[in-house]
């Protein structure tokens, strides 16, 4: 089992911003070395040939072709609008 030591855990659990008792750094450090271990089993396969994949499921593009086309008339627009001023949609200010 790969060595966990302590001040990897701390390091750890201080950039998740948590704090341990020593006896939850201890538990922590051994599960970290178990987890540890066994993701390093994978450098274990064999992969040569295995091609290399981005998606275990055939993905493909499913976009549009960007044909132009007229937009929406303003009026129409501004009539679902809640409100509106010069011309625009009116949102609340989110900056002070």
């Amino acid at each position: 089992m790969t060595e966990v030591s302590r001040e990897q855990v701390e390091h750890v659990a201080d950039l998740a911003r948590l704090t341990f008792t020593e006896e939850e750094m201890k538990t922590f450090a051994k599960h970290m070395g178990e987890i540890i271990t066994y993701a390093e089993r994978l450098n274990e396969l064999n992969t040569e040939d295995v091609e290399p994949t981005t998606h275990v499921m055939g993905v493909r593009n499913v976009l549009r072709e960007d044909d132009a086309r007229p937009s929406l008339d303003r009026e129409d627009v501004l009539k679902n609008a809640p409100a509106s001023k010069d011309g625009q949609i009116e949102v609340p200010s989110v900056l002070d």
